[in-house]
């Protein structure tokens, strides 16, 4: 399988476009073309990570975390960021990392903690915007269908759970072909009036490009009209975090003994224990004190997430308790999603997770 297929299906699945602005996702090393016999999935990329994978005669990497997050000035092996791309460049491993873009997602990261903690009616924390466009654009009325299957398979019409979304409206179209033009309807010369349709569609902005090339190619004009409108609307299955509930409501220390025991964790760390059950959860996998406030506002009763400063933990001010779980530990089942992914649509291909820990804390 050439690294081309997995790393269009990834990006795909989990746009590059979802990224934050300070990540460096997508393929750091490597070429489209070339051959892949198997795949390491892990969360981070050691030196052991590449001998795994030299030993299990895979020539690609996918982490979570990016190697290289910037520039690097000389290769003397002084870092282990140094000494991981020269071994993998002398062995010819491609290393690519699904992060952010990873986190932003409804089924990305924190679907993966909410499905070990049992959540349901699960939702995106802090979702994205300016992230959304429409597009409007005016087509003959008998050569809409045609058009409009065009537009919606390459990826405009989804809003949330709901795909093939258009609206319609008849009016008039006229215009008058100059000598120039070669006219799909009239003649040169002559001003033309037309039954038309205006055809409306939200899309993401991930998609702009695609769905345009799609239109042009389908429209039957020569010039095709439309707009491209920026939209205020929230990507409500993109964005930061994840909320959700409890089957059944839970005592605050049975709720942090849970979450010990099915993440493993070296120890918890956690504010003042309220006096309610705990229901609502909200989470984040890996840095997540920034969704601090968005936890205190979706009313969570708990937020679960790792790297709090000791001064931020006096930013819940008894809303909801925070349990800090670690950063490893919250973000340890991202390799077992992409695994899951890359086996369903990639079935005859060696994709393995890694069978090293890679967590740099250690707890006593």
């Amino acid at each position: 399988m050439k690294l081309q297929e997995i790393t269009s299906f990834l990006e795909a699945k989990f746009p590059l476009q979802l990224q934050e602005s300070y990540d460096n996702a997508g393929l750091i090393y490597g070429r489209g073309e070339q051959e892949i016999s198997g795949a390491i999935i892990s969360l981070d990329v050691t030196e052991a990570i590449v001998e795994e994978a030299l030993a299990n005669n895979c020539n690609l990497i996918i982490a979570h975390h990016p190697i290289v997050f910037k520039g690097l000035k000389r290769f003397n092996g002084k870092t282990y960021v140094e000494r991981v791309l020269e071994r993998c460049i002398q062995n010819g491993i491609a290393l690519y990392a699904i992060h952010t873009n990873l986190d932003n997602h409804l089924h990305g990261v924190n679907a993966k903690i909410a499905q070990h903690l049992g959540l349901q009616e699960c939702r995106i924390l802090r979702p994205l915007d300016n992230q959304l466009c429409k597009l409007e654009v005016y087509v003959p009325q008998e050569d809409y269908a045609s058009l409009d299957s065009a537009i919606l398979a390459a990826g405009a019409g989804q809003i949330g759970n709901y795909k093939n979304c258009h609206f319609r409206t008849l009016g008039t179209g006229t215009f008058e072909p100059n000598e120039n033009a070669q006219p799909h309807i009239g003649q040169v010369g002559k001003r033309e009036t037309v039954q038309e349709f205006k055809l409306e569609y939200v899309l993401e902005s991930s998609c702009v490009a695609q769905v345009l090339l799609a239109m042009r190619k389908a429209h039957p004009y020569e010039e095709v009209a439309y707009q491209l409108l920026p939209t205020q609307n929230l990507l409500q299955d993109r964005g930061a975090g994840l909320i959700g509930n409890l089957p059944e409501p839970i005592e605050p220390l049975e709720f942090l003994k849970m979450i010990k025991e099915k993440f493993n964790c070296g120890s918890v760390r956690y504010t003042k224990l309220l006096p309610k059950h705990i229901q609502k959860v909200a989470l984040c996998g890996g840095a997540g004190s920034f969704l601090l406030p968005d936890a205190i506002r979706s009313k969570a009763d708990v937020y679960v997430s790792a790297d709090f400063k000791y001064h931020e933990f006096f930013d819940a001010e008894e809303h909801l308790i925070i349990a800090d779980i670690g950063h490893y530990e919250s973000e340890q089942y991202t390799s077992e999603l992409l695994a899951e992914q890359l086996t369903e649509n990639f079935p005859n291909f060696a994709v393995r997770l890694t069978k090293l820990n890679t967590n740099p804390v250690n707890y006593l």
